[in-house]
């Protein structure tokens, strides 16, 4: 996708940097940092057909003409899914 997202945050939980290379190496990937790259935003499990996991708030942004992109995609993916 895209090289620079802002989303809003209303969260006070972070993962833990010490387990990052375990999860990795399992096939997680992390897909959004902040811009220190120290705090993770973001997940995805390439592996299966969808799996977005985000500590934003994507709803905040969508509007019924107009969803969030992680909505999109997500609606895209049960689509391809129903049809396979």
């Amino acid at each position: 996708g895209v090289d620079h997202v802002e989303e809003r945050h209303r969260h006070r939980y972070e993962f833990n940097n010490d387990y990052r290379q375990q999860i990795e190496d399992k096939g997680m990937v992390f897909s959004g940092t902040s811009p220190d790259g120290r705090l993770i935003e973001m997940v995805e499990i390439p592996a299966n057909d969808f799996f977005i996991a985000c500590q934003f708030h994507p709803e905040f942004l969508s509007r019924p003409n107009r969803p969030h992109p992680i909505f999109k995609a997500f609606v895209e993916a049960a689509y391809k899914y129903q049809n396979k």
